[in-house]
């Protein structure tokens, strides 16, 4: 259908769709363009779960293969309070380095026939000849921004600060570490993605971040003193900032600690310019969705373009799909945010039962129930198959109408 297509912003959305498209006809003229110069990136490493990586294998096996060839795996989450630790079998998750993605991508992407220009910033001005142009460029798209109030954007700022750092410590589960100082609760969640390096997202509440003057501090003092209050969990090993060699420091020199900014559109298309990956949607970072969910708008977006010969119509449809597939991740992501927002509220249970309750974050129903009461009901229900069925059954309702009401509240005042 689309014979050119323009895909602005090099991450994994736009490059993944550019795969699959020429995948789809080869005949199609793709373009990826890239404002940064090639392996410049920010981040660390990225998660993912075993259900995203059968979705790539389905689409394209050969990039599918690469992924997992260069991720690390991890089947336990350990939670260390205080002095005291507890350890859980999970859902296998895998890490792999963000800059190791986009090669493998873009590599793939080339070889398809993909031209992937970098060094090119792309102005709503001077957007490139195209059937189609996918705006790719993350949570701060200069397109989406150019039509804001066609798009009906809204950003939300979270309470806590975060910083992405990286550490040599290799962790060998999902790692979480909670540190009580003397201006409240610090923690951390740590995973490994290579044989080297490890992902460590450190996160407090705003009472914390201006008490420890982490507010002010440079960022020499900052790792220094991060590395002293989670000592019992890096073994001796330092923590990364984001250095110019990786391609991720501020080039402005502004502080690395962020708020997350949870980002919404009303609609994710104008004419042929469509909103993918995180230029449409964000979710809170303590689900470790974020490029799942961008590579899903991949494939779906690729999908609805095949099976539609009209272009409104195949936008549409994606648009359609992707949202209502949202819903319930969005609900996940918001009450999760929420919980670590209450910490205080859970922090002070034994550490299996804090632990246990983390993993239920994504309830619409634990900030409401008393968490001793909530944990022995789980319990219960644990015990009893058809109170597991109706949980199961239960639990993604409530969450889509709570989600759907939130956001239909939100129009209506607007």
């Amino acid at each position: 259908m689309c014979v050119k297509v323009a895909c602005v912003g090099g991450g994994p959305a736009g490059l993944y769709l550019s795969i699959l498209l020429k995948l789809q006809d080869p005949s199609h003229d793709v373009t990826v363009h890239e404002r940064n110069p090639e392996g410049s990136t920010y981040g660390w490493g990225v998660t993912y779960w075993r259900s995203l990586l059968d979705k790539l294998y389905a689409h394209d096996p050969v990039s599918a293969r690469a992924v997992e060839e260069h991720s690390l795996c991890w089947t336990d989450g350990v939670a260390h309070v205080g002095g005291l630790t507890t350890r859980h079998r999970g859902d296998r998750g895998h890490g792999i380095g963000r800059h190791r993605l986009l090669e493998i991508l873009a590599d793939r992407a080339r070889a398809l026939g993909v031209q992937v220009v970098y060094e090119r910033e792309t102005t709503p001005g001077d957007l490139p000849a195209a059937d189609l142009v996918v705006a790719a460029d993350g949570v701060h798209s200069a397109l989406r921004g150019h039509h804001a109030d066609h798009f009906g954007t809204e950003v939300s700022l979270g309470r806590n600060h975060y910083v992405w750092l990286g550490t040599t410590k290799v962790f060998d589960a999902f790692t979480f570490a909670f540190v009580e100082t003397g201006h409240g609760w610090i923690w951390c969640y740590g995973y490994g993605y290579g044989d080297r390096r490890s992902t460590c997202v450190v996160e407090c509440g705003p009472e914390t971040f201006t008490g420890l003057g982490l507010d002010r501090a440079p960022e020499a003092e900052t790792l220094a003193l991060l590395e002293k209050l989670f000592a019992g969990v890096l073994d001796g090993h330092p923590l990364l900032g984001r250095s110019p060699a990786g391609g991720s420091s501020p080039a402005d020199g502004s502080s690395p600690w962020l708020r997350f900014r949870t980002l919404t559109n009303r609609t994710w298309h104008r004419d042929n310019l469509v909103l993918l990956g995180d230029a449409a949607h964000t979710t809170h970072y303590s689900i470790g969705a974020g490029t799942t969910l961008a590579l899903e708008d991949a494939m779906c977006l690729a999908g609805a373009l095949r099976e539609h010969a009209a272009l409104p119509d195949a936008l549409a449809a994606y648009e359609r799909e992707r949202r209502a597939a949202l819903l319930p991740v969005q609900s996940a992501a918001r009450y999760s945010a929420q919980w670590y927002e209450n910490l205080p509220r859970y922090i002070r249970l034994p550490p299996h039962r804090m632990f246990a309750l983390l993993g239920q974050r994504h309830s619409p129903l634990l900030p409401y129930v008393p968490p001793q009461l909530y944990y022995g009901l789980d319990k219960a229900v644990s015990r009893l198959e058809v109170l597991r069925r109706l949980k199961r059954w239960l639990g993604p309702k409530v969450a889509r109408t709570v989600h759907a009401r939130a956001l239909g509240e939100r129009e209506f005042t607007q």
